[in-house]
Parts: structure tokens; C-alpha cells; sequence
């Protein structure tokens, strides 16, 4: 058992296991409305959230509770296009796309703040070890799974769970006339090997003890927690080796 309790601050790599991190739902949500002006609507009663482009092409949702599991939803019209992420979808790869619709509309304010990456889906699998087979991109531990399938109508799909576990279930998919950038974008801040904090409880149960999974302490951390992550991840590839 991983020496942890569960109101420990602990970073997790790959970032695909670490679940959620709903505690950071602002990330995604706040800088449009904040640095972009974007219009937001909060339903009390549901607990939905909606915030749109000032044009009114782009929108995004989150609603938690959603009957099919798929809290967030990014649509855009003409060419309508869709996005939509389930409950356990780390929350840093969301924030990167939704942080990013702003310039797809020409609105280049902060784009220094918020890089969109220009490397191809393939460059970004194999920078990051992912292997391919035919259409699939698969993650080096076999939990994540990235489908590229151009001819159907959701030509993108993301899928990812631990031996089945259900709290470990996952999904994203991309539509057709979805901007390939936006794929990238989610693709880069979900494959890089930099960790994400989370709350020890709010890791995935079958993920806490999970050998392919490194989690580090945040305030035990003797220096600087992401050196002392990044000196474990080196620590394990050596003694892989």
C-alpha cells in the first residue's frame, strides 16, 4: 500500500490515470470568461454550466450530471462540429482545448499565455512512446487507446481504462470537421509525461497501487515536487532498463 492518506496532495503520471481532478473546474471554464469575455450561465437547480463565444458559434457545457456519463460537451455551428469528454477525463487535457477555442475564432489575446501546439497526432504518439497499429494509437502501458478512423462520422476516439476497472473509465471523441489542432492539443497535454496533482483520494482506486502508474508526494517532497518526479520517472526507466 502506497504510503499516503487520502487528503494527501500527490502528482500522478501519466497523466491518463490520474483521473478527473474536478477540484480544477475552473481551469477550463474561467479563462474564457475571465481573460475573454465569453457569456456564462449557471443552472443551480442542475448544476450545469454553459459559457459561449461572443459570436455565438462555440459553446461549451459541463454538466455532472449527465445520464450518459458525458460531462462535457464543446459544440460548434457552421460546420457544426462536437466534442465531448466523460466523468473521469483528466481535466488538464479539457482545460488545454476549451483555452484554446478562443484563437480558432482569430482571437489571439494571450496566445502566449496559452501555446496551441503545431506537432501532428503522429509526432505527438511517438514523442511520447505511444506505438501504432493500423488506425489505433495505443499507450506504452496498454491503458490508453487513441482511434483515428477519417471515414467515420467521430473520426477520433480517445478510450482508456485500467483491467476494466469502472471508476478508471474514460472517453473523449472528436466529429467530423473538428479542427485537427484541437485533437493535437488534447493529445499533447494527455500523452506528456509531466504529472498532474490530484488529491490521493481522488486518484482512481485501481490506480493508487498500480505499478504503471508513479505517484509522487507534493508537500513530503524533500525538493522542488515535480524535480523529485521527474528524478523517480528517470529512477524507474534506469532500473527498466
Amino acid at each position: 500500500m502506497r504510503p499516503f492518506a487520502p487528503q494527501d496532495r500527490v502528482l500522478v503520471s501519466p497523466r491518463y490515470l490520474a483521473g478527473a481532478g474536478i477540484d480544477r473546474l475552473a481551469d477550463a471554464i474561467g479563462p474564457l470568461v475571465h481573460l475573454f469575455g465569453w457569456q456564462s450561465e449557471h443552472d443551480r437547480a442542475s448544476g450545469r454550466i454553459s459559457v459561449h463565444s461572443p459570436d455565438g458559434s462555440l459553446f461549451v457545457n459541463f454538466n455532472s450530471r449527465h445520464t450518459h456519463g458525458h460531462w462535457w460537451s464543446l459544440a460548434h455551428h457552421e460546420p457544426y462540429w462536437e466534442a465531448r469528454f466523460t466523468r473521469q477525463t483528466p481535466i488538464e487535457a479539457i482545460a488545454a482545448v476549451t483555452q484554446a477555442l478562443p484563437q480558432l475564432l482569430g482571437d489571439d489575446r494571450h496566445i502566449d499565455r496559452i501555446p496551441l501546439t503545431t506537432t501532428p497526432l503522429a509526432q505527438i504518439a511517438e514523442l511520447n512512446h505511444w506505438h501504432r497499429e493500423d488506425d489505433t494509437f495505443t499507450s506504452p502501458d496498454g491503458h490508453c487507446h487513441l482511434q483515428h478512423t477519417p471515414a467515420e462520422d467521430t473520426p477520433w476516439r480517445f478510450r482508456h481504462h485500467v483491467y476494466d476497472g469502472f471508476d478508471t473509465h474514460w472517453d473523449a471523441s472528436f466529429t467530423q470537421d473538428s479542427p485537427e489542432r484541437l485533437v493535437a492539443q488534447f493529445s499533447t497535454h494527455l500523452a506528456t509525461t509531466t504529472p498532474v496533482e490530484r488529491t490521493f483520494r481522488d486518484v482512481p482506486y485501481l490506480v493508487q497501487n498500480l505499478d504503471d502508474a508513479l505517484i509522487t508526494p507534493v508537500h513530503r517532497a524533500a525538493v522542488n515536487p515535480h524535480v523529485h518526479h521527474a528524478g523517480a520517472q528517470l529512477g524507474r526507466v534506469v532500473h527498466r532498463r
